[in-house]
């Protein structure tokens, strides 16, 4: 076997492990894509219900991805406004900022005309990408009820290996990966309310380009 070859079925292999990552019991269960893995190949629905993969995405610019819980978040509208604010600046380097959560595309439109962004949202309700990046996980019986009632998150519930209905919500995360895929830094917190600071995600994306 040649190199070339050995390098295209290894990746092949990691794909194919990534996209199986089960549903983790809880948010500090998870299992995340990790720096020197490659972006999986997996079909999302933009706000107009077209689909984008994001493999494609990544071939066409580096990108920085970011998983959110959802518009219904508090704590993620503040980083959507954050990275709203870097973007410019991440357009100027040569990076598209592409943000990911179980809304619906209608949730997401929403949410673009709320806080006036720019870059792309994806559509993960079927948690596609969010397992595929192993980053999904169960919700407690007390945070699924709290978050349905309180909250008036109308995401799908999921049933457990116990058979119990739980919310199922991406642990908030961001990657960054090059035209290839590779991903050269990662950044997941089990703590919701911990986000990245945007000169951290701009630090990250420096480096990615002075390579």
């Amino acid at each position: 076997m040649t190199k070339q070859l050995f390098i295209a079925a290894l990746l092949s292999v990691v794909s194919f492990a990534t996209i199986a990552k089960p549903i983790a019991t809880d948010e500090y269960h998870v299992m995340p894509l990790m720096n020197g893995q490659q972006i999986p190949d997996v079909t999302l629905q933009d706000v107009e219900g077209n689909k984008v993969n994001l493999q494609e995405l990544t071939a066409a610019k580096p990108t920085i991805f970011f998983f959110y819980r959802g518009g219904w978040c508090p704590f993620c509208n503040i980083q959507m406004g954050q990275l709203k604010a870097i973007e410019p600046k991440l357009i100027e380097m040569g990076f598209q900022l592409v943000g990911i959560s179980p809304d619906s595309p209608a949730k997401l439109k929403a949410s673009m005309n709320d806080n006036k962004l720019d870059y792309l949202l994806l559509s993960d309700e079927k948690m596609t990408a969010s397992q595929a990046f192993g980053i999904a996980f169960y919700t407690s019986e007390k945070v699924t009820s709290m978050y349905t009632s309180k909250l008036s998150v109308k995401n799908t519930l999921w049933t457990t290996p116990e058979g119990e209905k739980r919310l199922v919500l991406p642990v908030p995360a961001v990657y960054v990966a090059d035209k290839s895929g590779l991903v050269h830094f990662q950044y997941i917190n089990p703590n919701y309310k911990v986000r990245p600071a945007p000169e951290l995600i701009l630090a990250a994306a420096k480096l990615l380009q002075a390579q």
